[in-house]
């Protein structure tokens, strides 16, 4: 980002103290050191990098200690700016600290650690550090450090400590700067013991050192003189005047005056090394562009104890806090706005500006604290007054403190992660850091130079000070701490907002310390703190990511590069990718100058860019290897063909050999003239090279007899003018012209000739020339085509080694991957077998569930009934505790706000008042919870007792458990001795194979047809299954019913006994009744005999069933047989694959295209192992239907057992009838258990033959490799090897389809057990509905015999109950005939599908008889109830007597209730009159708490009166101070009068007007002189901001900011110049005043005597100041005695206060006391009114007995 955008960057690291801040700061300055390391290093010195990261333990080790909360805290604030020049490297680093936190130098907590940098010189690591710096071998001998923990157990001081040493010495510290800063740090901690040394002597407890060993030791260290330390210690200069007095000072104020320096040193020190490192880290040659600025502060801090630096960081958390809250809301938003989007601004209510108001407006926290420290007699009283005064109300952030955990708090801000209270005590005192003076002046005048370079900027206490130093000084002094720290955190601000921030928030996971440990509370707490949950709230909603549209359009321009193309501008370009990618609107949005995304969408459009890169790089592959493919083709072509050749020209030698025309023509050969080429050649080459040599000479000859020729035809031509002319001499001319023009002939015949031949040579030259051309191009071609073939030959020989290491790893992978397979083949079997169990397990508790659940639904009206008053009670108990809370808030202010007493006492009779109100009121809602108590009592031991059956069912299932595991270890073994069986049977031929086929595809569709009726059947089933479930819920609805009227008849037996001497005359009556109830019995005994005959032929229909069951079982084993047959023939093919492989050894030599046939096997083998994985795939899921079997078979088995169980229970009185039902039911056990074995051992051999599949594929991979590996060596036989290859591919389908059809076999057998799992459950349940059946109608005549038990019913009752058992009837007759439907249909698709069913209807048949059987033993149980009834009726009149007994005692107990209630009423008054008592008592205590209010209302104004006779002795002493003042000024006056006398002498006054003249001229200059060394330095201040500034702006202002240096430069000359020039003047004025002196010796003789009478005048009034003194002494003395008193008040106070709280205890324990009284009362009183509501009740049911009675004797 600072790169692309060329804005400076900054890194807020922010969190709670411990949470990680400085380790995540170190991280990240080590990033960006070796990150952008500019690899620039001077030989023999550091790195910068190195310099930078050095920093680190330096500042930890003087910087970090252990607190509370974190054992390696920072106790400062740093911000790191690390510098990088345009290319991006490092170019140097500075930093800032704030606030180092010096009241830990002097005092720690106990949990907490001093700084680490004084443990670390005791570490002993720098041999003679100890040595150098005085220190002794033990820590604790300096109790400065030593008041804490010594060592942390997560540091290492001695490892720290070589860190730090070898960091100094990489910083570029000198060994003498190195051990200065070792020197004062054991200089303050020999301060610490030198405080221990002062003594007080005398009255006025003057402070000295007896012992001056640790005064020696610091001031050898801080290079002063001992003996004037400890005096200027003990009594300080102060300057009163213009004369220097001693203060005497107490062993308090010298001690203070010892930690003040020792802490300055401190603070300077480090200070000094922070501006050393900065030294160091800027390195002026190199450029500055950019900077990242990383800030690590202290995090928001709490403890029990918060001060003044806990107050400044927090004020600095709140900044930052809303430093971020501004960017990340804010800033967010108005861009989002700035940019167009479719935005309406959401206020996160994390605005943090009334928190800073608080500290920064005027009048507000930081204006008071600065006006009171400034403020000579303001104390942390006055200061806490007016902030009170100003601020509370004012301010919603400033509040009263909480008590906990800090009682003595002053006040408390509400910060934006808690509110926080604060402690005041010795803030002015920090805030104004002051320190002794005189001592500062000497360390400054010392030889220790780090020590004199701390106080360099402090004016100290000069001896001979310049006149306007003192204004000087005055301009400086006024800086505090907070204004200075306010100052450089509004720098920081500043900073900060010029740069693009970041931030990393660090969260502390837990309060303990804990690895691992996560306090979720916490952490959310954290969160929503420092906007967290804010911002992620904000970037769900908002945009986080945004991006600028050229950044864009260069990024993913690769997504839609043509419609990008075509775009007219980058907004467009953005739509048109966004649009190709077919982001959905809602994820992007588009604004003016960028593209906003939703959270995650920018990852997503990466991965859509990877995915574009990969295809593109992935055709370049394709077209890369597709060229590189056809290139070894080409070059194999090429090479077959050079081998045919080859292969040719041998095969024609050999022939030649023994050919006798061949050897004819080898004769011939050499004589032929193309034989001979290179003989011609070499000739022609001879002739052309005489050639040239001769051609100049021809030429040179040819130029002669041109140049003859000339002449010649000159010659001729002037012979032939001649003739013209006449005579005789022209036939002589004529004649040798004749001769001449013949001789010309001749040589012209001959240069033709000679021509002719030159032109011949010339053409045969060319020729030749062309020859040689061509066949240097023929030898070059032929030369590159070697070099291509060479290259060629060596690539194929790369690639060839290539494709070996390739098949060597492969198979080395191959190997190392079916080592895998077995391991996970292992893991899984092991991990099958325990999710078995566990899923047995989770069956078994499901099961629990749903009894549960059944339990609970009955249970739910109750609980809702609870539920809803156990909220009205909650919320009664809430507004009590509400109430009680503001009781007892209201207490503690009492006793904290003693000045508000009366108003707290108003408040708490108030309270009092409202209080006896709701006690009154709440007495009533206890009773109401008393009663609701009882009640859920009741209802606890019901479920107790539930719990107790449930418990006892879980054993019965344990034991279950256990036996299904034996009977499952058995059937294990009898599935192997099958399987053995079954492998030993033999193999079949392939006519069998081929009739098997036949046989399975018959079987196929007749399974398609048997899961066709099968899913009909379970259709049919779960309709019946729904109507029983709605059955069996409405009779459950009836036994609760059943349940509830037995409850209400029990209650009834009550009355009724009562009235059973006039019931005997209704026994007649409901003996007839029972003769129609008989008569009743019989006819249901007609209607049971016809539902068994229907049961009969459903019986039937299940033994047809059975038949086709055992013939599936058949055809079952006959599909065994045919997995047999196929893999008989699966050995047959692996026989024929081993002869293919010796094939293939006899093609070895026939492999021509290895590339595609090391793919295409490639390819094979990779199928192969994903068949391989299907088939695992597929045996896993055979494990997991095997295990469903297993687990219904526990299920059935667990199933059965309970029933077992239950019937043993229930039918012990019947076990003669029951132990033959019990015997066919093992029986068909068994049955069931035998049909299951067999389905497992089928399952058995299913997995067997797929094991066997495997091995194959195991076997084809060893084959492929056998393959491979002859395919490397037979390269020559490609053409039979594909035919070969062929073969072998079909017959390698072959066999995938024979493993295919095997899978469907086995998909087809596990899916025919499935179904046949189904219909055993399906019997199963049917068998439970009966016994559910059988169940209730056993529990219904239980409930029957139990209500004619009671005895004592009307005839209208057992009307009601008949009509009831005759809707029970029709109920059961109508679910009869429901279930007749149902099976009649079944009956109608078990006779369409008899041939496929018929195992499973015998196996229906034989359960259905059972339940026949079952049927005749319920009826046979009925009739016996029926015949019990009547005995029943006879026991009633021996219940009577019973009856009249029990109503006699339950007389006696009501009796015993009322004088229970009696005892209560009495108790309850005798409550009431204690309550009185206490509320005298607690009365009684308010009016001693008033009288003691009122005396230390007293006592306060007496101490009041006494502070205001201090401040009247004090003003006395001001006046004496001002007598004082005047004592000067007259003496001034005095001076001014000698300086008159002298005027008065005619020769002084001229020669002291001159001087004065010149001096005057000279205060001139020098004034206007300081003026302009103001500006010059107004003028560096300004400078050095220029600089900052240019700094921030980096490169664009860096010409500025060296001609700003310049200036400061030439300016600091300028000050030099008139710094020498004032002290010119100062000589020449101290001349001047020299001259004066000798001149005026007469005149200032004359005046001594003045001086002498003034001088006793001084004296007087010394005399009259030391008694001014003296009376102030015992002012203050007085003020001493009235502070004792004070101090005695205070603890009589805090003993009556002790004495109020336990009033306050014996009066809670006597409400306790009363509640528990109230409770008694009330459960009395709920007993009275349920005895009272039970009588009521029985009278009731007596009155409707009566006229029950009377309405039987009526008719």
């Amino acid at each position: 980002g600072m790169m692309n955008s060329g804005i400076n960057q900054s890194i807020l690291i922010t969190g709670e103290s411990g949470a990680g801040k400085t380790e995540n700061t170190k991280k990240v300055i080590s990033y960006f050191a070796t990150i952008c390391s500019s690899g620039k290093r001077k030989e023999g010195e550091a790195s910068l990098e190195d310099k930078i990261v050095q920093t680190n333990p330096v500042l930890e080790a003087w910087g970090n200690a252990k607190t509370v909360r974190n054992d390696n805290s920072s106790r400062f604030g740093k911000f790191i700016r690390i510098h990088f020049n345009a290319s991006g490297k490092l170019s140097g680093a500075d930093m800032v600290v704030y606030l180092l936190e010096k009241s830990r130098l002097t005092y720690q907590q106990p949990l907490e650690r001093c700084y680490h940098s004084f443990y670390n010189l005791m570490s002993d690591h720098v041999p003679d550090l100890k040595e150098k710096c005085l220190l002794s071998n033990d820590i604790l001998d300096y109790w400065y450090v030593s008041q804490g923990k010594l060592t942390v157990p997560s540091i290492d001081d001695k490892e720290d400590m070589m860190f730090a040493d070898e960091a100094f010495d990489v910083l570029g510290f000198s060994e003498q700067e190195k051990y200065d800063v070792y020197k004062n740090t054991a200089c303050m901690m020999h301060m610490g013991n030198m405080t221990k040394d002062f003594v007080p002597v005398g009255k006025e407890e003057q402070a000295e050192i007896k012992d001056d060993s640790n005064a020696v030791k610091v001031a050898t260290l801080a290079g002063i003189d001992c003996e004037w330390m400890i005096t200027y210690f003990c009594k300080p200069k102060l300057k009163v005047g213009t004369e220097w007095v001693q203060k005497g000072s107490t062993c308090t104020q010298a001690s203070n005056s010892v930690a003040g320096i020792a802490r300055a040193v401190y603070e300077r020190t480090f200070r000094i090394m922070v501006e050393k490192c900065n030294q160091t880290l800027l390195d002026p040659t190199m450029k500055k562009v950019h900077y990242i600025g990383v800030l690590d502060i202290a995090g928001f801090e709490i403890f029990d104890y918060n001060g003044f630096e806990q107050i400044c960081i927090n004020y600095v958390n709140e900044k930052l806090q809303q430093f971020f809250n501004q960017h990340m809301f804010t800033l967010e938003q108005e861009e989002y706005v700035r940019e167009g989007l479719d935005w309406a601004n959401v206020d996160f209510g994390m605005d943090l500006q009334p928190c800073i108001d608080m500290f920064e407006k005027p009048m507000s926290f930081l204006a008071i604290f600065e006006e009171e420290s400034l403020f000579p007699k303001a104390t942390d009283e006055t200061f806490r007054n007016k902030l009170f005064d100003n601020m509370l109300g004012k301010h919603p952030n400033f509040a009263k403190p909480n008590p906990r955990p800090d009682p003595d708090a002053h006040f408390a801000i509400v910060h934006y992660a808690a509110t926080v209270s604060y402690n005041l005590t010795g803030w002015l005192e920090k805030n104004k850091d002051p320190l002794n003076d005189t001592i500062v002046e000497m360390i400054k005048n010392g030889s220790n130079s780090l020590m004199i370079q701390c106080f360099a900027d402090h004016p100290g206490q000069p001896i001979e000070a310049p006149k306007d130093d003192g204004g000087r000084k005055k301009k400086g002094g006024g800086k505090t701490v907070s204004s200075y720290f306010k100052g450089q955190l509004d720098d920081l601000m500043t900073t900060l907002y010029k740069t693009e921030p970041h931030f990393i928030r660090c969260v502390v996971p837990n309060t303990h310390k804990q690895p691992g440990g996560v306090e979720p509370g916490l952490v959310m707490h954290q969160y929503q703190c420092n906007g967290v949950l804010a911002g992620i709230a904000i970037c769900r909603k908002g945009f986080p990511n945004k991006m600028l549209y050229p950044e864009f359009k260069a990024r993913y321009n690769i997504l839609a590069a043509k419609l990008v193309a075509k775009a007219k501008s980058d907004k467009n370009a953005a739509r048109a990718v966004l649009d190709t990618i077919k982001l959905e609107a809602e994820k992007f949005r588009l604004g003016h100058t960028k593209v906003f995304f939703r959270a995650g969408i920018l990852g997503y459009m990466e991965e859509v860019r990877e995915d574009k890169i990969g295809a593109v790089l992935a055709w370049l592959q394709a077209s890369a290897r597709g060229k590189s493919s056809r290139m070894t083709f080409k070059k194999l072509q090429d090479q077959k063909l050079a081998l045919y050749c080859c292969q040719r020209t041998i095969r024609n030698y050999y022939i030649g050999k023994t050919w006798l025309w061949w050897q004819i023509w080898m004769a011939i050969k050499p004589n032929l003239k193309c034989t001979q080429f290179g003989k011609y050649k070499q000739e022609y080459e001879d002739k052309i090279a005489e050639a040239e040599a001769n051609i100049g000479k021809a030429i040179a000859d040819r130029e002669k007899v041109q140049a003859v020729y000339d002449g010649l035809a000159g010659q001729k031509n002037e012979l032939e003018l001649a003739l013209k002319s006449g005579g005789s001499a022209v036939q002589d001319i004529i004649d040798k012209t004749n001769r001449v023009e013949a001789m010309a002939a001749d040589v012209q015949k001959s240069l033709a000739e000679v021509l002719a031949r030159i032109k011949g040579e010339q053409d045969q030259k060319v020729a030749l020339e062309q020859q040689m051309e061509k066949t240097n191009a023929t030898v070059a071609q032929l030369g590159e085509e070697v070099q291509n073939l060479e290259g060629v030959l060596t690539s194929a020989e790369q690639d060839r080694a290539d494709k070996d290491d390739q098949i060597r790893t492969l198979r080395e992978e191959i190997a190392h991957q079916s080592e895998m397979i077995t391991k996970l083949g292992k893991d899984k079997r092991s991990i099958g077998d325990s999710r078995q169990k566990v899923e047995e397990d989770i069956q078994t508790a499901e099961d629990k569930c749903n009894h549960l659940s059944r339990v609970k639904g009955k249970l739910e009206q109750a609980l809702d009934e609870a539920e809803d008053a156990l909220e009205r009670e909650k919320k009664v108990k809430g507004d009590v505790e509400k109430a009680k809370r503001k009781v007892e808030g209201d207490l503690k202010l009492t006793q904290e706000a003693v000045s508000d007493l009366e108003r707290v006492k108003a408040e708490l009779n108030q309270n009092l008042a409202r209080k006896e109100k709701e006690a009154s009121a709440l007495s009533a809602k206890i009773e109401d919870e008393a009663s609701l108590g009882s009640k859920y009592s009741k209802q606890i031991k019901e479920l107790q007792s539930r719990l107790e059956e449930l418990d006892e069912e879980l054993n019965l299932e344990r034991t279950n458990r256990a036996k299904a595991e034996k009977s499952r270890a058995m059937l294990k073994k009898d599935i192997e001795d099958i399987s053995s069986r079954l492998e030993e049977a033999g193999s079949n031929t392939a006519t069998q194979v081929e009739l098997n086929k036949k046989r399975e595809q018959e079987l196929a569709r007749l399974k398609a047809e048997l899961e066709e009726l099968n899913i009909s059947h379970e259709g049919t089933l779960a309709a019946l299954r729904m109507k029983h479930n709605n059955t069996m819920s409405d009779l459950g609805e009836q036994i609760d019913n059943l349940n509830g009227n037995k409850i209400k008849a029990e209650k009834d037996k009550a009355g009724l006994e009562r009235d059973l001497a006039d019931a005997r005359a209704g026994l007649e009556e409901a003996v007839k009744g029972k003769a129609e109830l008989d008569k009743q019995g019989k006819l249901l005994q007609g209607q049971i005999v016809d539902s068994n005959n229907k049961l009969d032929e459903m019986a039937r229909a299940l033994n047809e069933s059975e038949s086709t069951k055992k013939r599936l079982q058949v055809e079952n084993q006959d599909m065994n047989r045919q997995i047999e047959e196929l893999e008989a023939a699966i050995a047959n093919g692996n026989k024929q694959k081993i002869s293919l492989t010796t094939q293939l050894e006899d093609c070895k030599s026939l492999a021509d295209a290895e590339a595609k046939d090391r793919a295409a096997l490639l390819t094979k083998y990779k199928n192969m192992t994903t068949e391989l994985e299907n088939l695992k795939e597929k045996i896993e899921n055979e494990h997991l239907r095997k295990s469903d079997a297993l687990k219904a078979l526990s299920k059935a088995q667990a199933e059965i057992q309970l029933w077992r169980s239950r019937y043993d229970t229930e039918g012990m009185g019947r076990i003669e009838e029951l132990e033959g039902a019990r015997g066919k039911l093992q029986a068909r056990i068994v049955e069931a258990e035998e049909n299951v074995d067999a389905l497992n051992t089928k399952i058995a051999n299913a997995e067997k033959s797929k094991n066997r599949m495997t091995t194959d594929l195991d076997e084809i991979s060893m084959e492929y490799e056998r393959v491979h590996a002859a395919a490397l060596i037979t390269e020559k036989r490609s053409k039979n090897f594909d035919k070969v290859l062929g073969e072998w591919q079909a017959k390698a389908a072959d066999v995938s389809a024979e493993i295919d059809a095997s899978q469907n076999e086995g998909r087809n057998y596990s899916s025919e057990l499935y179904r046949l799992k189904a219909a055993q459950d399906e019997t199963i349940e049917q068998l439970d509905i009966v016994k559910r059946e059988n169940k209730n109608l056993a529990d219904e005549i239980k409930d029957l015999l139990e209500q004619l038990g009671d005895g004592g019913r009307s005839i209208h009752d057992l009307d009601k109950q008949r009509r009831r058992l005759e809707q029970e009837k029709e109920e059961l007759q109508a679910a009869l005939e429901e279930a007749e439907g149902a099976l009649e249909q079944e009956e109608n698709k078990v006779l369409r599908s008899q041939l496929e069913l018929s195992q499973v209807r015998q196996e229906i048949d034989r359960r259905v008889a059972e339940k026949e059987e079952e049927f005749n033993n319920t009826r046979k149980n009925h009739q016996r109830a029926m015949e019990s009834m009547g005995a029943s009726l006879e026991s009633e009149q021996r219940a009577k007597s019973e009856a009249l007994r029990i109503k006699k005692k339950l007389e006696g107990e009501i009796n015993e209730l009322e004088i229970g209630l009696d005892h209560a009423n009495k108790a309850n008054a005798e409550g009431l009159k204690a309550i009185k008592r206490y509320q005298l008592q607690l009365r009684e205590t308010i009016q001693a708490y008033e009288d003691e209010a009122r005396l230390r209302q007293q006592i306060t104004e007496a101490c009041g009166i006494a502070e205001r006779k201090g401040a009247a002795l004090s003003g006395e002493v001001e006046e004496s101070r001002a007598l004082l003042d005047s004592a000067d000024r007259a003496k001034r006056q005095l001076e001014m009068e000698i300086g008159d006398s002298r005027n008065a002498c005619n020769e002084m006054n001229a020669i002291n007007s001159r001087e004065m003249a010149t001096k005057r001229a000279l205060e001139g200059s020098l004034h206007t002189m300081q003026a302009e060394i103001d500006a010059v330095l107004q003028n560096a201040k300004n400078a050095e901001e220029k600089s900052k500034k240019a700094m921030v702006d980096a490169a664009r202002l860096a010409d500025e900011l060296r001609a700003e240096q310049d200036h400061v430069t030439t300016q600091a000359g300028a000050k030099k110049g008139l710094e020498s020039q004032l002290s010119d003047l100062e000589t020449r004025c101290s001349d001047a005043e020299a001259a004066a002196l000798k001149g005026g010796k007469a005149s200032m003789a004359k005046l001594e005597n003045r001086i002498r009478e003034l001088e006793s005048e001084l004296g007087s009034v010394q005399a009259r100041t030391s008694e001014n003194m003296k009376a102030y002494q015992r002012a203050e003395r007085k003020v001493k005695e009235l502070g004792f008193a004070q101090e005695e008040d205070r603890k009589n106070q805090e003993r009556m206060s002790d004495l109020a709280g336990k009033l306050q205890q014996k009066i809670k324990t006597y409400k306790t006391q009363i509640e528990e009284a109230e409770e008694i009362a009330a459960l009395n009183l709920a007993k009275y009114r349920k005895a009272q509501q039970e009588l009521e009740e029985t009278e009731e049911r007596a009155k409707m007995a009566d006229v029950g009675i009377q309405a039987v004797r009526m008719a």
